[in-house]
């Protein structure tokens, strides 16, 4: 299937041949902002359903009790936040291939992409599987107390089923998310996410069964996810984009392999940055209530993560599929309306963690040390929250560029050469503790956002419409034809 010829519309929505109106820079802001939100909203509500079904099982386990909490937490942040980051991060290689093939008219090759990466994460997964089995030493080692570590990894190995949902999911989601197919996987998720909390509350609390309820219940959520969207998938058609399974999943698996790497790479250093704070707060005198803590808080940003992520989505399908049509311009006038968005928001998420800071802890342990620790860390929750408004928005745009290798260098320098040895610094050397710990790496956040919207402005958006014409060409062409 070849390319199909769209006429080209400009900034302000007309084809060439009519006479060109100039839009005053308010109305374009609007014009732009009601795409931006037709993608954002249902990408925001998805990731927030999805993000809720582990938070909600550690708000339930944290309500049986504190080693409970700290065992699904650590598991969450630590093992499943691992697989997580790799799937995720290997699985956005489709939100540049996909969503540029899709704005140059390569429907086809959608469907062929989603296989390829369906390849790649199982295998993936299969690595992975000693980590969870693995993970009660793995986490002593790292400085968790026994304790914690058993019940973690006693967990861990219940949440496998978790780990090949992933694999499934992701590539499926970026699918769907090239062709702005959002709403069909919000309804399922919020669907979803009602039976989740359902049957969290009855097995984890109303029968008693612990951290077995909680394995079940989450586990069977994600798979209710993954096999309603294949079926959604699979009926529809998706217009044309899937066309049945088909050997040529498995054809240049190793240019694909290359782009999913630095896709992981680049965001896997990311989700693995906070996650770390976690494991470096276990290495505290008497952990468990600031582990606790960090990992109430954690909770909460994770939450709000959702939305900037949200947005992430967004903008990598508008920025990939403008950059595919070849709108160099309206890509980057897309990419100024969703940071002004974005932060706008953080602004007022921000405002509200400090104005809740001595109540919201209750919602997720009935311990008053563990609530008095958390509403300490409340302030620095509130400064990251800000921050991770624009920061996983500008990845969006990398991703949707094909610049993933670039910012995966740039996290590296920010993230572990710089904000990683200053939290420690701070937190052990200067006895500033978790503070210290996240204090510090909130200045890596802080110097990696500069550096990204240093990058982004200085971009030639000419050329990367022109690279992404190639990229289409190169990746789509051959195969299509066949």
């Amino acid at each position: 299937m070849g390319p199909v010829t769209t006429p080209l519309l400009l900034n302000n929505g007309q084809e060439h041949g009519e006479e060109e109106k100039p839009l005053s820079f308010l109305k374009q802001f609007r014009v732009e902002s009601k795409k931006l939100w037709h993608l954002a909203g249902p990408a925001i509500l998805t990731a927030l359903c999805q993000y809720s079904l582990g938070a909600l099982t550690q708000t339930f386990a944290g309500l049986v009790s504190e080693i409970n909490l700290a065992a699904v937490s650590v598991e969450n942040s630590v093992i499943a936040g691992l697989a997580f980051g790799v799937m995720l991060g290997m699985g956005s290689a489709l939100e540049t291939l996909c969503g540029q093939a899709y704005g140059a008219g390569q429907m086809r090759m959608l469907g062929v992409y989603m296989q390829r990466s369906w390849v790649i994460l199982l295998t993936t997964a299969c690595f992975l599987v000693p980590i969870y089995v693995f993970s009660p030493p793995i986490l002593e080692a790292i400085g968790e107390t026994t304790e914690i570590s058993e019940a973690a990894g006693k967990f861990a190995i219940w949440m496998l089923p978790q780990l090949f949902a992933y694999a499934l999911n992701f590539p499926i989601q970026k699918f769907l998310q090239a062709q702005r197919k959002v709403l069909v996987m919000t309804w399922i998720s919020a669907v979803v996410l009602v039976i989740h909390a359902f049957f969290s509350w009855l097995l984890i609390l109303k029968l008693g069964w612990g951290l077995t309820g909680a394995a079940i219940t989450l586990n069977t959520s994600w798979w209710l996810i993954v096999i309603a969207q294949l079926m959604y998938i699979f009926i529809t058609k998706s217009d044309g984009a899937w066309s049945g399974f088909t050997w040529l999943a498995f054809a240049d698996l190793w240019g694909f392999v290359k782009l999913s790497l630095a896709s992981a790479v680049m965001l896997c250093l990311e989700f693995w940055y906070l996650m770390i704070l976690v494991v470096i707060t276990g290495r505290l005198p008497n952990p468990l209530i600031p582990v606790d803590a960090i990992s109430i808080c954690m909770n909460i940003q994770g939450w709000d993560a959702m939305i900037a992520l949200g947005f992430n989505a967004a903008i990598s399908v508008r920025v990939s599929n403008e950059l595919g049509a070849g709108n160099a311009r309206t890509a980057k006038f897309a990419v100024l309306v969703v940071s002004v968005t974005s932060v706008s928001i953080g602004v007022v998420a921000m405002a509200i963690v400090f104005a809740t800071r001595d109540y919201f802890p209750y919602l997720f342990t009935t311990s008053d040390a563990v609530a008095e620790e958390t509403t300490k860390l409340a302030i620095l929750l509130g400064f990251t929250v800000l921050l991770n408004s624009l920061q996983p928005v500008l990845s969006g745009v990398a991703v949707g560029a094909g610049w993933q290798s670039l910012v995966a260098y740039i996290n590296i320098g920010c993230y572990y050469l710089v904000g990683l040895p200053a939290g420690i610094i701070l937190g052990f050397t200067f006895s500033l503790g978790v503070m210290g710990i996240w204090g510090g790496m909130i200045g890596g956040i802080c110097l990696q956002t500069i550096i990204l919207i240093c990058v982004t402005s200085i971009r030639n958006w000419n050329r990367e419409a022109a690279e992404a014409e190639t990229r289409v060409k190169r990746w789509g062409g051959a195969v299509a034809d066949q």
